[in-house]
């Protein structure tokens, strides 16, 4: 499905059930390898970067294969510590298989890791982290190597609370020698996911959910069962997307708990959001009100993930809105085709933007040139008159299990060709 067709201007009503998270999903996956077991992860999103994830467990010798509800993992056997050149360019999210290789096999072989265009995204933080474990690095022709002769247990601080190098630290930490103590680790509800399975596995993880980590290692880990939970940003997609167009949605099994920072915006913007033991009930004004301030921030701030969602909304609302991205410097890249919509956007600086709220988007040609910027202009066009082509559409499949059918289930005029 290249092209996704929208006719705008109908404001959403019904119910949505919320799929599993991607972002708890892929490391989970990746972790099921230390544990020489057979793992069942069940709720996993059948997205482009699960099945991605897949094919890469398989080309490292595990038995992989689709359930009903979820995926088997047979982690037995592991033919080596090397990832295919291709596959890693085409996803960032391959990158949390490196804690989890030098974990089980002690050494890594891989290119550097690829994925969304959203900003510089150093991998320095994993590897100034993983050599104070014992890990040497080195680059040989553009690929990116690792071994770990005495893998062991370190103190270390974290500069940033990188989701990424706190998900490898863990991953190489249960399998190290000895006491890990990690701080300033990501408190992100999927770093504390990844925790739970590796609990689950038999591995000691204590402070799971704050930002210190102490994790002792060299527990021989062994498969279970897990349930992923279901994903906050794609919970915060639809609220958005209710919220551009003046809709009423249920949020069925939205993760309410970990999205107070979004719940708090939206109901900025005039929308009554009311938390239910089975989700979320959003009922929006026709047009939002526009919110002075979005800054992002790590959890359990104002999630990057949802910013420019937020900033499509925004574009409709009634007043200024200023916009700081803290996380990556490349998040505004859909400021142009908002503005060809007919979106009043000021660019203040790198990390800012100045958003003046227009009565209407209209619709025209847009490209999605990464996974979240291409949700957002989906809702724009939802909200805009007339119809949008939107092209570049693999970039959006790689997060949302089937965006197209559940907003075409809430009223919306959409196709996907």
């Amino acid at each position: 499905m290249d092209f996704i067709h929208v006719q705008g201007g109908v404001a959403l009503k019904g119910k949505v059930r919320i799929q599993g998270s991607k972002n708890a999903a892929l490391p989970i996956l990746a972790a099921t390898l230390l544990t020489k077991e057979t793992s069942c992860i069940y709720n996993c999103p059948r997205i482009a970067d699960v099945h991605h994830m897949v094919s890469l467990l398989r080309s490292l010798g595990l038995q992989v294969c689709w359930e009903e509800q979820g995926i088997r993992v047979n982690s037995t056997d592991i033919c080596r510590g090397e990832l295919p050149t291709e596959a890693v360019k085409g996803m960032r999210s391959s990158l949390c298989l490196l804690g989890a290789l030098i974990g089980r096999c002690g050494e890594v072989r891989m290119e550097y890791p690829g994925g969304c265009m959203i900003g510089k995204r150093p991998i320095d933080l994993h590897i100034r982290a993983l050599r104070e474990m014992g890990v040497d690095f080195w680059e040989e022709q553009g690929m990116l190597y690792a071994k770990a002769d005495n893998l062991h247990g370190a103190e270390i601080m974290l500069p940033f609370p990188s989701v990424g190098a706190t998900e490898n630290i863990v991953m190489a930490a249960v399998m190290a020698e000895g006491c890990t103590v990690l701080s300033r680790a990501a408190r992100e509800p999927e770093v504390e996911a990844l925790c739970r399975y590796l609990a689950a596995c038999g591995a000691c993880i204590e402070g799971i959910g704050t930002g210190t980590l102490t994790i002792r290692g060299g527990r021989e880990l062994y498969g279970t069962s897990y349930r992923v939970p279901e994903d906050r940003i794609v919970a915060g997609t639809y609220l958005f997307a209710a919220a551009i167009t003046g809709g009423c949605v249920f949020l069925e099994r939205a993760p309410f708990s970990q999205m107070e920072a979004v719940i708090h915006v939206a109901e900025q913007m005039g929308a009554q959001c009311d938390v239910t033991p089975k989700g979320i009930y959003v009922q929006a004004k026709e047009r939002p009100k526009s919110v002075p301030l979005i800054r992002t921030a790590p959890y359990p701030g104002f999630p990057t993930d949802l910013q420019s969602m937020a900033l499509a909304a925004m574009t409709k609302g009634r007043g200024v809105c200023v916009i700081e991205e803290k996380i990556f410097e490349n998040r505004f890249r859909v400021v142009e085709p908002l503005r060809q919509m007919g979106a009043d956007i000021q660019i203040m600086n790198a990390g800012s933007v100045k958003v003046r709220g227009v009565e209407k988007l209209y619709g025209t040609c847009l490209e999605a040139k990464e996974l979240r910027g291409g949700a957002a202009l989906l809702l724009a066009a939802l909200s805009a008159e007339g119809e949008s082509v939107l092209t570049g559409c693999s970039y959006i499949y790689r997060g949302y299990e089937n965006i197209c059918k559940d907003l075409r289930e809430l009223g919306a005029r959409v196709a996907s060709v």
